[in-house]
């Protein structure tokens, strides 16, 4: 008897050609560096493990950051993986995501339009993943609508409904902070990256957690809508307990860092 480490995660919907889950964070979707860990796309194969044994070949289609919850698609055989891929780079897909920002908006609705690029491209970064906005980087482009203003003890924060119409690396993240409303919990945005630095070398602390006050950044996909052949597919997915808490004014017992997980034979 061998024992198997699986994910745990919500099936939003599912069809012959994909399945739609709803992923907590920190779950990774695929594996890293060969930490052994549960992932998405192991869980996915668990749950398919009988389509799998006749030619189903599992692909994650649009991927989302460990620390985001929310909408992921996975596509069942290499023909749905390979036409929404597809329907994805044609964005002809509505995506909206809910993030919890420091502070409180000027604006109910605005949109941020500054290119994007790698830090490390136009000088030193010691994080090779961050992002900033530039002159030089990619065409981007999101929309954003504030749905709430709310105070707790630590300051007042707001929750905004973002859209993006691009799909840059950290696109929300990065438009947020440049806005100067960084979405609570990031590590790499709420500031130079010098917490995501600490944090990789110390784990989460109660230093970070003071400052950050989430052991993950607050933004989750909340919202998918795509063409699929002859109809229209939505789906939607609501804010994840922790953020939910947050929002409410309540203390967050979450443990950073631990991904939820069962045995089995």
């Amino acid at each position: 008897m061998s024992l198997q480490v699986v994910a745990r995660f919500s099936v939003i919907d599912e069809s012959a050609d994909w399945i739609v889950v709803d992923k907590p964070a920190p779950l990774i979707v695929h594996p890293s560096n060969q930490k052994p860990e549960p992932t998405l796309l192991g869980g996915v194969e668990h749950l398919l493990a009988y389509e799998i044994e006749n030619g189903a070949c599992p692909a994650i289609v649009n991927r989302l950051d460990r620390d985001t919850s929310g909408l992921v698609i996975v596509a069942k055989h290499t023909a749905a993986a390979r036409e929404l891929g597809m329907i994805f780079e044609r964005r002809e897909v509505e995506k909206q995501y809910i993030a919890i920002v420091t502070g409180w908006p000027d604006a109910d609705d605005w949109q941020c339009a500054e290119p994007i690029l790698r830090a490390g491209d136009v000088g030193p970064s010691p994080i090779w993943v961050r992002q900033i906005t530039h002159p030089a980087g990619k065409p981007c482009l999101t929309r954003f609508r504030v749905e709430q203003r709310f105070e707790r003890g630590e300051g007042r924060f707001a929750l905004v409904r973002c859209f993006p119409e691009t799909g840059r690396m950290h696109q929300l993240r990065v438009h947020l902070a440049h806005a100067g409303h960084p979405i609570v919990g990031d590590k790499l945005y709420s500031g130079d990256g010098a917490d995501y630095v600490a944090w990789m070398k110390t784990g989460w602390t109660e230093d970070l957690q003071t400052r950050l006050l989430l052991p993950r950044h607050a933004l989750h996909a909340a919202a998918l809508a795509l063409p699929w052949r002859d109809r229209r597919l939505e789906w939607q997915a609501g804010l994840p307990a922790d953020l939910t808490d947050f929002t409410a004014g309540r203390e967050i017992t979450a443990t950073p860092g631990v991904v939820t997980w069962s045995r089995h034979d």
